[in-house]
This record gives structure tokens, sequence and C-alpha cells, in this order.
């Protein structure tokens, strides 16, 4: 699992959008969210502040490539050293964000034998929901599930190029990967629209994908869901999304979980809810009833004589597990009393006798609400 949130998913744009759709997704969500018109709701502030922190990458053409080749990575080390220090992507790392951009773009932007080329994108994240049980939450579960997704093509493994051919340095940009346009006194770079930034182009295309290095086939999968999961948490596999083209790497599936309605158990985080009718008899002598837990136990609950219906009792380290960590949650069983609807003759002759003892004088009622309406009703 991850705790960073992908730029284009908060902007709900693909990775393949251009800049006009990042910014009219950017402006739509920037709207919603904005302080002014959420009341100062804290989730919103936070929301409209992810938001603008992924359109101020993505707006950016270098920054946006250099997250798209490392990821947050790429300003984790800015972010916590508070400036001009250095970045890390990667196992060598890298001294300032110069490096990286010379790195994808090459010496000066645009040089070093192609060596600025632009790296293929990785292809795109894939989600797929997953509907579990309550009880398959509590004690989590191995499965497995099938999805359609573009895997690498086997006949040229990847490459788009047919097997026995290769690839040749592109024409237009010379391997670059980039063409330069002079727009009055500035020259701008813009990816080369023959080899779209690989900087190579394929001589023969494959037949079976078409010099996509990629094509769509089933594919299943193993998900371990651990223990404690609840509504909405989001399981990463990295690297099982979809095929980058011509060997580009994969991108990953994000595995949503959607838990189904229990029967006896609503849940708030860790904490189980559950309603037990309880018998008149036993909500006023008390007494002992079991309630059956997702752990398989029967668990006693303690009636106290005198219950009235609506209460609660709590029965601690009987709710859910803490997801990824120790320990559980509680179990709050709300007391019902019921009502005999059906008597004996004999079970109505006692009833109408504690009614006798219910009015009479030394009837613990006679001091509280029943007591104040003889008082001023008169005997």
């Amino acid at each position: 699992m991850t705790t960073e949130i992908d730029y284009y998913e908060l902007l709900e744009v693909e990775r393949t959008a251009d800049g006009a759709a990042i910014k009219s997704a950017y402006r739509k969500l920037a709207m919603k969210y904005h302080p002014d018109k959420t009341g100062g709701c804290t989730d919103s502030e936070a929301k409209f502040k992810a938001v603008s922190e992924a359109y101020d990458c993505l707006k950016d053409p270098q920054k946006r490539a250099a997250y798209d080749r490392f990821g947050h990575a790429a300003f984790k080390q800015q972010q916590q050293g508070g400036g001009g220090g250095g970045f890390h992507g990667g196992a060598g790392g890298f001294s300032d964000l110069g490096d990286i951009f010379e790195t994808i773009f090459g010496q000066a932007g645009f040089g070093g034998g192609g060596g600025g080329r632009q790296q293929q994108r990785r292809g795109a994240d894939l989600r797929y929901d997953l509907e579990i049980t309550l009880d398959e939450a509590y004690h989590g579960k191995k499965t497995e599930i099938q999805i359609e997704v573009s895997a690498a093509c086997d006949s040229c493994e990847g490459s788009g190029a047919q097997p026995g051919t290769g690839v040749k340095t592109c024409g237009t940009c010379q391997g670059h990967g980039q063409v330069r346009a002079q727009q009055g006194f500035f020259v701008v770079e813009r990816t080369c629209p023959s080899c779209h930034g690989a900087g190579q182009v394929i001589e023969s295309p494959c037949k079976s994908c078409r010099g996509e290095g990629r094509v769509d086939r089933p594919k299943t999968l193993s998900v371990n869901i651990p223990a404690g999961v609840d509504e909405g948490t989001r399981i990463r596999l990295s690297g099982e999304g979809e095929a980058g083209a011509r060997g580009a790497p994969a991108g990953d599936l994000y595995i949503f979980l959607h838990v189904k309605r229990h029967s006896i158990f609503e849940r708030d985080g860790t904490t189980l809810f559950c309603r037990v009718p309880v018998s008149i008899t036993t909500a006023a002598l008390g007494g002992v009833i079991e309630v059956p837990g997702l752990d398989g136990q029967r668990h006693e609950i303690k009636i106290p004589n005198g219950i009235q219906s609506g209460k609660q009792i709590r029965q601690r380290g009987a709710g859910m597990p803490v997801l990824n960590g120790r320990g559980q949650g509680d179990m709050v069983v709300q007391v019902d009393v019921e009502t005999p609807t059906r008597l004996t003759a004999k079970q109505r002759e006692l009833l109408e006798a504690f009614r006798e003892t219910e009015t009479g004088e030394e009837c613990p009622q006679s001091s509280g609400f029943f007591g104040k309406l003889k008082e001023l009703w008169g005997d």
C-alpha cells in the first residue's frame, strides 16, 4: 500500500492528458474544494492544497517529465530539506534538479549523442473494485482476481519490432527525441512528432502488436487482503497495470475494497455495533446473554438488573482488528427490551398481580414519574 496519492489521480486525468485538459480539471476541482466555498472544512482545505500541489507540478513540462519518471521521489528531499539541497532519484541519486533534466533531456537540454531522448512513459494505472464480506474483512483472506490488461507482446518481447529486425535512429530529431523551433527571440523544444520522444523508430513493426509492444489479454492475479480492512481501503499491486509501450515499465493496479452489509453488525472504524433483544424479565432481574462474535466465539454479556431499552454495553476487545497494527476494537451491544405479545393465563395473572403492587405505597416508582402523577391527580 502507499500513502502518496498519484498526481494524475488527484486531478482525475489520464497520464496522457495534455496541458489544457490538466488545467481544466484543476479549475473544476479548485472551485469545488476552495475554502471560501466549503465554509472552512478541514478535509476540503486539505484536498484543495493537494490538487494545487498536483497542478503546480503537472503544468510545468520539466517538472512533469521528472515526476513521470521518478514519481514523488523527484521532489521528496527538497520538501524535507527545506530548499537548496540535493535530490535522490534512484540508486545513484542526483545532486539537484538540473541533473534530472540533464538525464531526461540531455546536456543543456538538447545534446549528447542521443542522450536527450525523452523516456517513454510507463503504462497506465488500473483500478479494480473488489467486494468482500465483513467476516473476510475481519479475518483477512487470499483470493484471485481476473482482469483484462495490456501486457507485453510475446512475439516481440515488448519491443514493438518484428523478430529479426530492430530499430533505427529517428531521422527527424537525430535520436534526441525532441525538435527545436524558433519563435521570435525564443527557441522552443517539443517532443519529436515522428518518434514521439523515443529517439528511435521501428523499421518493421511487429505483426502481433502492430508496433505497440503490448497486446490485451486476461491475467489472473493473487491478492492478499490483510485483516482489518475497511470500506474504501486501497491495495496497490506494483507493476500489474497496463504495460508501457515498446518496453516501457508497466503501471500499477489499485484494488479498491467494498465491504458488504452484515446481517447483525454495523461497523465504525474498529468498533462493531449490534442490537440484541432481551426479555422483560431479564431486563428487570438481570442476567447473562450470549452474542456470537466475528471471531467465532460466543461472548457473554452481563445484563444488570433494571436495564432500560436502548442502553449500550461495551465489550472490550471484541471488535475489528487494527489494520497493520496490534489489538482490536470493541463490540457495543444495544439492549432492546422485548414486550411479550402473547401471554398464558398464568403469566397474565402474575403481571396483573405485579401491576397491583406497582400502585401500592411501597412501590419504588411512586417517587418517580407515576408518583408525581398521583400527587397531581390525587388518589
